[in-house]
């Protein structure tokens, strides 16, 4: 009978280590303040079409050295400019100034990636088709 007593003296005096409050993890934040829709210029949603205002260089950080094809879009949703980069070589030439785009992120959740300052967003469509096939030349783009 002593044993058990002393086992629940010691259950009563253990306490865990306080954890974070949930309205300070970043994730419930995200999720829960409704900032995404304020926020994130697509307002909560995966792609968004948008219409290229002009096409820009944009130079690598340090320490690398190049130059980023990327395109400023005004979205159409909700008049927000933008910045986007256009992957692969060559492929800004298929990217005309007035053309609609459809806009995807760039895949690290609302953070730039690699070496492109400010930069948050990818061109995946021109004129309703696919970047890769009019990389590929597998589809030409529509005469408008």
């Amino acid at each position: 009978d002593a044993a058990g007593l002393a086992a629940a003296h010691v259950a009563a005096e253990y306490e865990p280590a306080a954890e974070l409050p949930t309205r300070g993890q970043k994730r419930y934040k995200k999720a829960h303040l409704g900032t995404q829709f304020k926020c994130n210029p697509f307002g909560g949603s995966s792609h968004c079409k948008g219409i290229v205002l002009e096409k820009i260089g944009i130079e690598a950080k340090q320490p690398n050295s190049a130059i980023r094809k990327c395109v400023r879009a005004q979205l159409i949703k909700n008049g927000k400019k933008i910045a986007a980069f256009v992957p692969r070589d060559g492929c800004l030439n298929f990217i005309d100034e007035n053309d609609e785009v459809l806009i995807a992120g760039f895949g690290r959740k609302g953070h730039a990636v690699g070496d492109i300052p400010g930069v948050r967003f990818k061109v995946v469509k021109v004129s309703g088709v696919a970047l890769l096939a009019l990389y590929r030349e597998k589809k030409e783009k529509p005469r408008s």
